[in-house]
């Protein structure tokens, strides 16, 4: 017996979509008040949007905020047009404003209002991004998880980033719970899209007693393998889309295990009822995802190839509050080239890099291949040297973002251009 074959996300709004950034509180401690954060919102409670791969959208933004915000739709390739600082300035507090957002590709993506959010009063929520693809899709369930961490003082506010986080205590949670249940029936199949929206921390995630087969990273699809250990590490921003088959006995529960380098913490549940299975065995092993087009093979020898610094000096990059567009590009590439990039950690921490505008190839040690994945972030760890490379198939200018993984370590930004 097979799986339904659940249909690609076809629904084109006949109205704008309508998104605010406002005031908003989560209950991050278990029996007290909420803690007043700010959060991205959108037109349901649902904490997401759920859009069809090359829709044309409409979106009406809001900002009720006592900042200024710059909407990072992360992952959404090629829009120059809404690319944060470049092509489009932040919005003034109280203000409103009209954009047009179209997904090239299906997959799990981001919209983040928090590029300008290190020092302020309150932290802020990202809202997860969901485009379908056309063709169906056969699997159970679809569920996303989009884990946040919270640093909390002892009177129970909550810390922004970029600000030293001495004497306070981390809460993660899970679409917005500090606990979370995802109730399942024998032998079935979900789809799990899982979002690293904290603030700095680079995560690994494990379900117990259960086979974790990634289906996409980074809102791109890849040739199905098992997790390594059974874990996924995802660095701030990060996005894997996995399937998983309820085998475990009824009645019982598996617990989704965070680690942040401290030790494992549970962060969610596996429940599986005691109902009758879904099917008498698991499905089959999957067959990839649909492809997003990207292409099959860069022609690495005749790259354009720059290298970006990270860490260390800060000269050549700012912060989004000292960033300015007329500014030296970091590089430029003509479109249709394939870029080569190293990537060069001097910092003593792990650092996270994202760009913006393409997704990345990540390249062998010795830029003979590269892994069969593409992403568009990626963690560079101290002293060490990391190769991408991209086509640059959009032409525009687009962003290229740095940060420490330590709580009070500020973003950084530079910017690159594509003609």
């Amino acid at each position: 017996m097979l799986g339904p074959a659940m249909p690609g996300i076809a629904a084109r709004p006949s109205q704008p979509l309508m998104l605010r950034a406002g005031p908003a509180g989560l209950a991050l401690r278990s029996g007290q008040a909420e803690t007043p954060i700010w959060a991205l919102e959108g037109p349901t409670p649902e904490a997401a949007l759920r859009l069809g791969r090359g829709d044309q959208l409409e979106v009406m933004f809001a900002n009720d905020l006592p900042m200024r915000v710059a909407l990072d739709w992360r992952g959404i390739d090629g829009v120059p047009a809404t690319e944060p600082l470049l092509g489009r300035p932040p919005l003034a507090a109280g203000t409103k404003e009209t954009l047009q957002i179209q997904p090239r590709y299906a997959g799990t993506f981001l919209c983040d209002p928090r590029l300008l959010g290190d020092g302020q009063a309150r932290p802020a929520r990202p809202l997860a991004v969901v485009v379908g693809e056309r063709e169906p899709v056969t699997l159970d369930r679809d569920e996303i998880l989009l884990i946040e961490d919270w640093r909390l003082r002892p009177d129970g506010t909550a810390l922004a980033p970029g600000i030293d986080a001495t004497d306070t205590t981390t809460v993660y949670t899970v679409n917005g719970r500090i606990s979370f249940d995802i109730t399942v029936r024998s032998n079935e199949r979900l789809r799990l899209r899982f979002i690293n929206g904290c603030q700095r921390a680079v995560i690994a995630l494990k379900i117990e007693d259960h086979e974790v087969r990634v289906m996409a990273l980074d809102s791109q699809p890849a040739e199905p393998f098992v997790a390594r250990n059974g874990a996924l590490v995802l660095a701030p921003g990060g996005r894997a889309d996995v399937y998983v088959d309820a085998t475990a006995p009824p009645g019982s529960t598996s617990d989704i295990l965070l680690h942040d380098g401290k030790g494992p913490r549970p962060i969610a549940r596996l429940a599986t009822s005691n109902e009758s299975a879904l099917r008498s065995a698991p499905l089959p092993q999957p067959s990839p995802l649909p492809s997003n087009d990207l292409p099959a093979q860069l022609d690495l020898k005749n790259a354009v190839r720059a290298e970006l610094t990270l860490g260390g000096s800060p000269s050549d990059w700012v912060t989004p509050a000292r960033f300015a567009p007329s500014a030296a590009p970091a590089f430029r590439a003509r479109w249709g080239h394939v870029v080569v990039l190293a990537l060069i950690n001097r910092a003593d921490i792990a650092t996270v890099f994202h760009l913006h505008g393409h997704h990345f190839r990540l390249l062998d040690r010795l830029d003979d291949g590269w892994k069969p994945f593409w992403l568009d972030t990626l963690a560079v760890e101290p002293g060490q040297t990391q190769r991408i490379a991209f086509l640059a198939e959009h032409a525009g200018r687009f962003l290229l973002e740095s940060v420490g993984t330590e709580w009070a370590a500020p973003r950084l930004l530079r910017w690159y251009n594509v003609e």
